[in-house]
């Protein structure tokens, strides 16, 4: 009788016959074109130039794959050519370097698959190589083109704009960084009507400082996504176009004027973009009435601002410069307050250290933010900016999150907590606090989540938390994050969590959470 181990065994066997008398089959090859490309797409582009040498299956696959993105791209030691004949890329004299393989792809592509759907490449290179590559990208129709590109070693000239790109009816998605120079608005003017995504870096606009006439409606009338980074020269900007709905300035230093008008726009980011000590008039004129995430970073607070009210204004990020002592606008200080009239609708808002020191300063006068439901300031909380937070806490009646990162600034004496603070009741920052509870009562009955990032146990910084604690009705969490200490910290704040649990506070569903 045969056994159960030897009948195992034998139907193994069995199996392991059959499969070697079958021939093996290449799934992947019996895929779909579309779905193939979406696997090589995984790939670098090298790895998919070598296995054009596999069958004609493949090879036929490398001359109509769509996305050419040479920006991994090393020497190949092996490619397939229209003939289908391998070539050592290492060894072709004309082939010694990557812009020569980028070339060569380009011109054996088969006549039936020629179009591109998207080619990026980085190299450095003479504008008239630059010229070529992008005349034959828009041969082939490509629909997105990236491209960084820098001058041979033994220039130091700039690129002119391909002008190549202006008049193209497929292409979708343009981003180019280089030092270039644009052509003028009326070359310009009437082209692109199919772009919906534009990113121009390292532009030089010296000899044509104002590009009030080029962002329009007639020449980007499909563009959704704009995207200026060094705009160098550039002192005075108009946007116009009226489907734009992500709009990212950066580091445009010169910049004087700037104007948007966009009734679809939803993003938009300006960084960088005004000189805190230019001497110079400065104005902004903003009317994006569907904008909802706003981020204002890194610029100085200009003459005149106009900011027309968004409805839908969900999140704002705000860092003013400092400007200089000696060097103070009044009338731009004015313009900030109409600056923050505009964020009145946001549900978010988050104000960097150097905002709040301005507005410690100059004492601004707040339209309220009726809807914000979460405030996030980063700042020192020094005794000058108490003042600015009791201002923006009347200001937020109906805040729910309240988050604080205290910036530790080693320039400003912090008073240190003793352990005999809060048995005094008439510091001046307790007496101040307290003299704002009338006004501050909306405030502390919807106030739900407190968190503070790099709470070091100052005076200033325990007085704000016992406040919040002792008034705050409706608060549910406070958070404390300590951050690194040593031995000594960590017995003061042992003092201060069991000072926290001796006396009442003001709701019952309150708890502290040290971190």
């Amino acid at each position: 009788m045969e056994t159960r181990s030897a009948k195992r065994k034998k139907i193994e066997q069995e199996q392991e016959n059959n499969a070697k008398s079958k021939p093996l089959i290449d799934r992947i090859s019996d895929l779909p074109d579309d779905i193939i490309h979406q696997i090589l797409l995984l790939l670098p582009i090298k790895c998919v130039a070598q296995m054009s040498v596999l069958s004609k299956r493949w090879k036929f696959l490398w001359t109509s794959f769509p996305d050419l993105d040479f920006t991994t791209l090393d020497p190949f030691p092996l490619i397939s050519t229209k003939n289908h004949k391998k070539i050592d890329i290492s060894r072709h004299p004309l082939s010694s370097s990557k812009l020569d393989f980028i070339t060569q792809v380009l011109s054996i592509r088969d006549v039936k698959h020629k179009d591109i759907r998207v080619l990026c490449f980085r190299a450095s290179l003479s504008f008239s190589r630059l010229n070529n590559l992008v005349r034959s990208a828009i041969r082939h129709n490509v629909r997105e083109l990236d491209i960084e590109v820098h001058t041979e070693v033994d220039t130091e000239d700039f690129f002119n704009f391909p002008r190549c790109v202006i008049g193209s009816e497929s292409l979708r998605v343009l981003k180019l960084k280089s030092g270039f120079r644009l052509p003028p608005s009326s070359v310009m003017r009437n082209g692109f009507q199919s772009l919906h995504t534009l990113s121009l870096s390292l532009v030089i606009l010296y000899n044509q400082p104002s590009l009030s006439d080029l962002f329009s409606e007639s020449s980007f009338p499909r563009l959704k996504n704009l995207h200026l980074d060094m705009c160098f020269g550039l002192t005075h900007l108009r946007i116009g176009c009226r489907a734009l709905e992500d709009l990212n300035l950066e580091r445009c230093y010169e910049l004087q004027g700037l104007e948007i008008c966009g009734g679809k726009i939803e993003r938009m980011r300006v960084i960088s973009c005004f000189d805190a000590y230019c001497d110079n008039n400065t104005w902004v004129r903003l009317n994006v009435p569907k904008l909802e995430n706003l981020i204002w970073k890194f610029n100085a607070v200009t003459d005149v601002t106009v900011f027309e009210n968004s409805n839908l204004l969900n999140e704002a990020s705000i860092g003013f410069f400092m400007l200089r002592e000696g060097k103070v606008n009044m009338g731009r200080f004015e313009s900030a307050n109409n600056f923050f009239s505009g964020l009145s609708h946001a549900h978010s808002l988050t104000l960097n250290t150097q905002t709040i020191e301005i507005l410690s300063k100059y004492k601004f006068i707040i339209q309220p933010f009726y809807n914000l439901k979460s405030l996030e300031l980063h700042t020192s909380l020094n005794k000058s900016n108490v003042q600015a937070l009791a201002c923006l806490f009347r200001s937020c009646p109906t805040l729910h999150t309240f988050n604080l990162e205290i910036i530790n600034d080693y320039k400003i004496e912090r008073k240190l907590w003793n352990r005999d603070l809060w048995d005094m009741t008439s510091t001046e920052e307790e007496q101040y606090w307290e003299s704002q509870i009338p006004s501050l009562k909306s405030f502390l009955q919807h106030l739900k989540v407190v968190k503070i990032k790099g709470f070091l146990d100052c005076a200033n910084e325990v007085t704000l938390v016992k406040f919040l604690l002792k008034h705050g009705k409706g608060l549910e969490e406070m958070r404390l994050c300590t951050g690194h200490s040593n031995r000594r910290d960590t017995l003061r704040r042992q003092k201060i969590k069991s000072q926290m649990m001796g006396f009442s506070w003001a709701s019952s569903n309150a708890k502290v959470e040290f971190q």
